[in-house]
């Protein structure tokens, strides 16, 4: 459909709220962004584009908007340099800008010079007065209280002030290389799984990877999927970024079970007895059996009660976590009591009908916010399991980019997010088809309003007991791929965000967790976002099959990044064993995702497979006739070799698995998230067995050696 609207005076509109009018493609090529694809964004941020007059009033809006109120709705500034805001009042008023600290204090903002004219707005003509943030401000969450002097009387507004780390100093929390081990928690089973990797499991890898020598071990996403079945596989479309899906409780382990009576614990017994079968056998995981049975010891334990210690300690969790957790929770109780469409009613958090709910739901809502509680003891169970072993990061966990679209965070915080907007990426050379991952993306208008909370309290929670946090495409701290409903991937737009607030927050919250950030920046990526994140003291991510120099060969490993996380792979390609063996090829041809033939796409993959021999043989790693084991150990040396501070190793690659967790730009196709962790030969090898694997010490002791040896 054409819109007949001025053009020029849309793309005002649009790069007033940071909607990217053309955008520079995979290959080079400029590309101008569609009409229709500028007015659908914008009405997703409640911006009506669709004539010039409307466009010309939002645009007088836009630029009245500060002028409306005394305060930014939220300045964030660094502690290390003074930072400027504006303050607007009617013009001739006095007006004294003081900083409330977290603590108590107060300090005064000092004003500068501004020679803005008044604006005229309704009728008032209001000036505008510039101040500074001061050098050395504490970090935290602070308060600008503006007092405003009107000659009759004097009023105070107030504002939110947040005031970050320039750059974490991920020198001193490294204190030197670092290596680690990275699980899909869910495909790594033991003989006490219920069908499904657990947090005992995870303590127990921490323990494991940490007496062989790793100094952290980095796990798939622990976001909440849904409360009941079906449950999505994806741990990158969560409900709620914020909460842990309690899919990876272990029920044995909840202090209460020791002291419940026989009839009771024979119930958590039997509920456990068909799905840890289910762990020793190399099918397609099953979540929603493993889930439903252990829902159900896991309610025969709550209803079993707790000492009024332990009761005490709940208490304080939902103290600490505050109404979030209490909406998370009543969310869950009206999933299990409606299903996953509520009635019409029930969509508006704030209606009188939810509230209504909230109390007749009382005691499911304390299950649901008491399941969050046991979660959180479990991994700090496992996080201290991890450090007494020799950890110096321990158990480290994966941040998605979004959130399911009719999930919890989008049902609890409806303003915070963009409607019927889809995010995504643009074509690029890994997938030319580009994708939509149907997640809704946050506004960056809105954010602020809101003294970005979604981002802090998401941080927070997940961070709590983490010694490392990878943030999956880090890029939506800048920018995202904004698709419109109904519109293909190659029909979107990016929309900037506010990255210096949001990395900002970011910072804040890991500099106070003392955790080291890693972004995942690979595909598209403007050059300056990694000099900036670097500067930040975030590292970014090199992928050993992705770093290739102008001619398509693997770059020598002093080539690469010294500020990134490196790996042989990722989960969205087979492990090396298979990727060596052209597998990825196959699996693509199969399911219809060549845009080339494959004839063609196999003979570059059997011309990549040549060179990367023919560079490990260059690096001394490998002889002539090297097996698929010393080949795998070779990739791995290879890295050791690079002056990457942080190296990471796949634990399928370090079983001999071959078989991908996930295949990109695929739904059900393929059992992505569904493919237990298995040897070469498809035998199931389960987390207990590990300390004994062969392949997995030959690997672990061939790429420690490396490591010693490398001089970096």
């Amino acid at each position: 459909m054409t819109h007949e609207v001025n053009r020029d005076l849309l793309e005002a509109l649009a790069d007033s709220y940071g909607v990217a009018l053309d955008f520079w493609d995979f290959d080079g090529t400029f590309c101008e962004v569609s009409t229709s694809t500028l007015i659908s964004v914008l009405r997703a941020m409640g911006v009506d584009a669709s004539t010039d007059e409307t466009i010309q009033a939002e645009l007088r809006a836009r630029v009245d908007r500060p002028w409306r109120r005394v305060l930014p709705p939220c300045t964030v500034a660094r502690n290390d340099r003074e930072t400027p805001f504006q303050v607007h009042v009617p013009h001739g008023c006095a007006v004294r800008v003081d900083i409330v600290t977290e603590d108590g204090s107060t300090m005064g903002a000092r004003q500068i010079d501004d020679y803005s004219q008044p604006r005229e707005i309704d009728g008032v003509l209001i000036g505008q007065a510039s101040f500074v943030i001061p050098t050395g401000t504490p970090l935290g969450y602070h308060i600008l209280r503006a007092r405003v002097d009107y000659g009759n009387e004097i009023r105070e507004e107030e504002a939110t002030l947040i005031v970050t780390p320039t750059r974490l100093d991920v020198e001193a929390r490294l204190r030197g290389r670092a290596w680690g081990m990275m699980a899909q928690l869910y495909s790594t089973r033991s003989r006490e799984s219920w069908g499904i990797g657990d947090t005992a499991d995870l303590a127990e890898m921490g323990s494991l990877f940490g007496d062989l020598g790793a100094d952290f071990l980095l796990v798939n996403p622990l976001h909440a999927a849904e409360p009941i079945e079906p449950m999505s596989p994806s741990p990158y479309l969560p409900v709620t970024r914020r909460f842990f899906n309690p899919m990876y409780i272990r029920p044995e382990d909840i202090r209460e079970v020791a002291y419940m009576s026989g009839p009771q614990r024979s119930l958590v017994t039997w509920a456990s007895e068909n799905v840890k079968k289910f762990s020793l056998e190399n099918n397609l995981i099953d979540r929603d059996a493993a889930w439903k049975a252990k829902r159900e010891a896991l309610d025969v334990i709550f209803a079993a009660g707790r000492s009024q210690a332990r009761q005490r300690d709940f208490e304080r969790f939902r103290a600490m976590e505050g109404q979030g957790l209490e909406d998370f929770a009543l969310w869950c109780a009206l999933v299990e009591k409606y299903g996953n469409e509520f009635p019409p009613q029930l969509r508006d958090i704030n209606s009188p009908y939810v509230a209504r709910e909230r109390r007749e739901l009382a005691n499911r809502v304390d299950f649901w916010a008491w399941l969050q509680w046991v979660m959180d003891e479990q991994l700090s169970k496992a996080q201290e399991e991890s450090h007494m072993a020799g950890m110096r990061i321990g158990i480290s966990h994966d941040l998605a980019v979004g959130v399911h679209p009719t999930g919890a965070d989008v049902w609890m915080l409806p303003n915070a997010f963009a409607k019927g907007i889809g995010v995504g990426a643009p074509p690029d050379m890994y997938n030319q088809q580009g994708q939509n991952w149907s997640q809704p993306p946050w506004r960056p208008d809105t954010l602020e309003e809101m003294d970005y909370a979604p981002l802090r309290d998401m941080a927070r929670t997940v961070m709590r007991h983490a010694g490392l946090l990878r943030v999956d495409h880090i890029m939506g701290l800048f920018r995202l791929w904004w698709i419109p409903e109904g519109s293909a991937p190659t029909e979107g737009t990016y929309v900037r965000f506010n990255h210096e607030a949001m990395v900002g927050v970011l910072l804040l919250e890991a500099h106070r967790a003392g955790v080291i950030v890693v972004g995942e920046d690979l595909g598209t990526v403007e050059p300056w976002v990694r000099e900036y994140l670097r500067e930040r003291g975030i590292f970014g991510t090199s992928v050993f099959w992705f770093e290739k120099d102008e001619s398509g060969w693997p770059i020598h490993p002093e080539e690469f990044r010294s500020d990134a996380m490196v790996s042989v792979d990722t989960h969205d390609l087979p492990p090396a064993a298979g990727y060596l063996a052209g597998e990825h090829v196959d699996l693509r041809e199969s399911l219809g995702l060549l845009v080339k033939p494959v004839e063609e796409v196999r003979a570059e993959a059997d011309e990549e497979r040549e060179r990367v021999m023919h560079r490990l043989r260059e690096h001394g790693l490998i002889g002539d006739s090297p097996s698929e084991r010393e080949i795998v150990e070779a990739l791995h040396n290879y890295v050791a070799q690079t002056p990457a501070p942080i190296i990471q190793i796949s634990l399928v690659n370090a079983v001999g698995e071959r078989r991908a967790q996930n295949q990109p730009g695929t739904d059900q196709e393929y059992p992505n998230w569904r493919v237990p962790m298995a040897d070469g030969t498809e035998k199931v090898v389960l987390v207990e067995d590990l300390a004994k694997n062969p392949r997995l010490q030959s690997l672990v002791a061939a790429f420690t050696h490396e490591l010693r040896d490398a001089r970096i």
